[in-house]
C-alpha cells in the first residue's frame, strides 16, 4: 500500500508548478518584447491596425490627337513596307534580271506620291549622278546639297505650303564604284546622296 500523501504538501507542490509556469511564460513575453526593440518594433503600435493602402490611380489615357497621329503614323509605315514589298518582287524576281536598288525605289516614291500626297526624290551630293533627274535643280535642291556636301545630317525648309527635308544617304563602297571614276583609286572622305521628301501642309480654316 502507498503511504497516503499530505494535503499540504501537495497544494505546496501544485502552487510551485504554477509559479514555474508562470515564470516561464514571463520569461517568454520578456524575450518576445526584447526582440520587438531590437529590431526597431514599437511595441506601442504592434496592436494598431496596419494602415489601409492607397488605391492605384489608373494611367492617363492618352489624347485623342495623340492616338490619331500615331493611327496616320502607322498607316503610312504599312503603304510603305508593302509597297517596297511589292517592287522588291516586281524588279527582282524576273527573267529579264535585277535592276539597281535605287531606281526600284523611284517605283516606290511614285507609288507612295499617288497614296499619301507626299513627294520624295533623290539628289547627287558630293559624287556624280548616275541619272540626270538626280542633279538639284531647285533653289532648295542646291541649298541642300551644299549643306549636306559641308557635313549636315538634314536640312529643311517650312513655306506656307509645303515642308521639306532633305538627308544624307551613305554610299557604300558597292554604289561608289559606279559614281566615281571607274579604276581609280576609292575616295579617302565620305561619299553619298541626298533623299528630298516634300509634304503639303494642310491650312487651317479659321
Amino acid at each position: 500500500m502507498h503511504p497516503p500523501t499530505h494535503p499540504k504538501k501537495h497544494r505546496a507542490g501544485l502552487f510551485e508548478g504554477l509559479a514555474g509556469t508562470s515564470r516561464l511564460l514571463a520569461c517568454l513575453a520578456g524575450a518576445g518584447v526584447a526582440a520587438g526593440v531590437l529590431f526597431g518594433q514599437d511595441v506601442s503600435e504592434s496592436t494598431k491596425t496596419p494602415p489601409a493602402k492607397k488605391p492605384m490611380t489608373a494611367a492617363a489615357a492618352p489624347s485623342e490627337a495623340v492616338v490619331a497621329s500615331a493611327r496616320e503614323r502607322a498607316k503610312l509605315m504599312h503603304d510603305v513596307y508593302t509597297t517596297t514589298l511589292e517592287v522588291m518582287h516586281r524588279h527582282y524576281f524576273r527573267r529579264e534580271g535585277a535592276v539597281l536598288p535605287a531606281r526600284a525605289m523611284e517605283d516606290v516614291f511614285e507609288e507612295m506620291a499617288g497614296r499619301s500626297g507626299g513627294h520624295a526624290n533623290w539628289i547627287a551630293v558630293n559624287t556624280k549622278a548616275m541619272n540626270l533627274d538626280h542633279e538639284p535643280t531647285t533653289t532648295f535642291e542646291k541649298k541642300a546639297a551644299a549643306e549636306l556636301a559641308a557635313g549636315k545630317e538634314e536640312y529643311e525648309l517650312v513655306t506656307q505650303r509645303v515642308y521639306r527635308r532633305a538627308t544624307v544617304i551613305p554610299l557604300h563602297s558597292s554604289c561608289v564604284g559606279c559614281h566615281t571614276k571607274m579604276f581609280s583609286d576609292p575616295p579617302k572622305s565620305p561619299r553619298f546622296a541626298g533623299l528630298v521628301i516634300s509634304i503639303p501642309l494642310t491650312v487651317e480654316k479659321k
